[in-house]
């Protein structure tokens, strides 16, 4: 409950500011505009458009997710957080913020992907959905967990890309693999292997984010 509360207060501050938001729209309209206008009438093939819808994923969640903790060192909010609220309150808390707009940029761009490129066509709807979903949780739990360490870096803006990079890759790389199954239309017992691979990222970096971020908050 404290969780659901600490969200809520995150959530009605975005409402009225709207920083992420406003940062995720923007970007992900630059980023699909300077694509199509890149491509022109040039053939595209259908795996390269699904590699690029990755990418706009990417850089988009490094525009806006890193506020997360960030907000709460530049209001000077975050040693009366400490006082009041437990560490998992305040993981649970910004990681459920996290979950919510990253599930609606997907959202955004897969939509507005689906209508401005013809060449990305899913034909195994359900495992991309599938994919979809793992893959943006992984995003999610990764990028508040990052956001957390470097809150307190001089240099916020550059790290965060650069830490999230080298922890983002593998997870990127297998959904750009099962967004390629997902165009053939090929079974989930073809795609099995990935799908674990997707879960197991998910359950390592939520454990592991559980038992350090204790250590980083306090420190």
């Amino acid at each position: 409950m404290k969780a659901l509360a600490l969200f809520k207060k995150d959530w009605e501050s975005e409402l009225r500011t709207r920083y992420a938001i406003n940062a995720l729209a923007m970007f992900i309209l630059v980023t699909i505009s300077v694509i199509m206008f890149s491509i022109g009438d040039e053939p595209v093939s259908e795996y390269l458009t699904g590699g690029l819808f990755w990418v706009v994923i990417f850089f988009s969640a490094m525009s806006g997710l890193s506020r997360v903790f960030v907000t709460e060192e530049e209001r000077g909010t975050t040693l009366t957080l400490q006082l009041i609220a437990s560490p998992s309150t305040v993981f649970f808390g910004k990681l459920i913020f996290n979950l919510v707009l990253v599930y609606l940029m997907v959202a955004a761009i897969t939509f507005l992907y689906s209508i401005l490129f013809e060449k990305f066509v899913i034909q195994n709807l359900l495992l991309f959905t599938v994919a979809l979903l793992l893959g943006s949780t992984g995003i999610a739990i990764s990028s508040t967990l990052i956001a957390a360490i470097i809150s307190k870096a001089n240099t916020k803006g550059t790290l965060y890309p650069v830490l999230s990079f080298p922890i983002l890759l593998p997870l990127i790389l297998t959904l750009v693999k099962l967004t390629q199954f997902s165009m053939d239309g090929e079974t989930f017992e073809f795609a099995w292997v990935y799908l674990a691979i997707l879960v197991s990222y998910n359950v390592i970096m939520f454990t592991g984010g559980v038992m350090l971020f204790d250590f980083i908050w306090k420190d």
